[in-house]
């Protein structure tokens, strides 16, 4: 992902709206949104009803037989990083604004949305075969660019979160000693190992990295001590925060903000053009922003959707 995700999980938070009670995780289901009925905690927002919107057939007949001939656009997730993507109060509805977006995107393509939960790095190899698109809050990379072309459709930073009033006082400046959380696959695991390296070249410890196959479990692991920091995508950090009811603090300033993207087949340039220009027509006609606003996330808003964008590393 940009480089990170978060869900349900701990002593009774997160759920697909993460919250900290002595109740089991939940959050909404597309017809409307629930209350997270935990002291300090948020409501999940409302799916964006996406009925309104009609097929644009010169858009839908530029994509390849293979995707348009089931009358399914199948996309992998991982549903455990909202509020971009993760799971509904049923345990098995995608909600989110990843999931308004494919289903915005659906309806210009004619097609039913079939969102699908991964694990985050099984969605990138299985692009092709098991699903039409990746949609999983994907930063554009220059190894990642290699396997699978790319739609811009958001951009977001990274950033570091520790317990309510930094109890064990982690300096983002320096995290050599510290144990950091962080999802499996990430630029975030990345760029801690990168980080850890320094620290050891340099005679410190080694940064004791905890990596998560779901983000929920990383945020989890922060809120019940596990470990001392986590870093994620900063509007996956935000939405933490919110739904645990401030239990957490963001640290420092948003590390560099980069494209996150949806993943296609690569070399399929049929369906580059028709995502492309399937989501330039939501971001022109203003449907995109009013989903982004509805979670939220609107800092996070591009204004041209761009296949294969130049990475510098």
């Amino acid at each position: 992902m940009t480089y990170g995700k978060l869900k349900c999980a701990v002593t009774a938070v997160l759920s697909g709206a993460l919250m900290l009670s002595m109740a089991a995780c939940g959050t909404s289901d597309e017809s409307g949104a629930s209350s997270a009925g935990a002291s300090g905690s948020a409501a999940t927002p409302s799916a964006y009803d996406v009925s309104g919107i009609s097929k644009d057939e010169s858009i839908a007949s530029l994509l390849p037989s293979y995707i348009a001939q089931d009358g399914k656009l199948t996309v992998g997730m991982d549903t455990s990083y909202a509020p971009a993507e993760f799971l509904d109060a049923d345990g098995k509805t995608p909600i989110g604004y990843d999931v308004d977006l494919v289903n915005a995107i659906s309806k210009v393509l004619g097609l039913t949305p079939d969102p699908q939960t991964a694990t985050f790095d099984a969605i990138i190899p299985s692009i092709g075969t098991k699903y039409d698109i990746g949609v999983s809050s994907f930063t554009v990379t220059k190894e990642r660019s290699e396997a699978v072309d790319f739609v811009t459709y958001f951009k977001a930073g990274m950033t570091y979160a520790v317990q309510k009033g930094n109890p064990q006082k982690v300096d983002v400046k320096d995290l050599c000693g510290i144990k950091l959380g962080v999802q499996t696959g990430t630029t975030e695991e990345e760029e801690a190992t990168t980080a850890s390296k320094a620290c050891t070249d340099s005679g410190k410890k080694a940064i004791d990295i905890q990596s998560y196959k779901q983000q929920t479990d990383v945020t989890t692991a922060l809120v019940t001590g596990k470990v001392d920091a986590l870093y994620a995508d900063s509007p996956v950090t935000g939405y933490a925060i919110e739904q645990t009811g401030d239990k957490l603090q963001t640290l420092g300033e948003d590390q560099g903000v980069a494209p996150q993207a949806i993943a296609i087949k690569k070399g399929d340039t049929q369906t580059d053009e028709a995502i492309q220009k399937a989501l330039q027509k939501l971001i022109d006609d203003g449907t995109y922003g009013k989903i982004l606003k509805s979670w939220g996330a609107q800092a996070g808003a591009i204004d041209k959707a761009e296949i294969n964008p130049s990475v510098s590393e």
